[in-house]
């Protein structure tokens, strides 16, 4: 999978992910953030990355939010932090 298709599943996923009615508004705002500056293309990919990285470790400590949401916002911060 080439690094654009990757960058784009993975920013869908967390479109997706904000979208769901469970996941608190505060949250879902940080995510899409994250995919927000992922698809800036203003800045090096490693830059976007490592800053989207930052914003999702800060939204999974959360305190409002399901573990399985969190463990879902893991999950996308390890598929993030492999686009570089």
């Amino acid at each position: 999978m080439s690094a654009v298709s990757s960058l784009e599943e993975v920013t869908k996923q967390m479109r997706d992910l904000a979208e769901q009615g469970s996941v608190p508004s505060n949250v879902s705002e940080k995510i899409e953030e994250a995919a927000d500056e992922l698809e800036s293309e203003d800045r090096e990919l490693s830059v976007r990355v490592n800053t989207a990285s930052s914003i999702l470790d800060e939204v999974s400590n959360d305190p409002n939010i399901r573990q399985h949401t969190r463990t879902e916002i893991w999950n996308l911060a390890s598929k993030t932090e492999s686009l570089e």
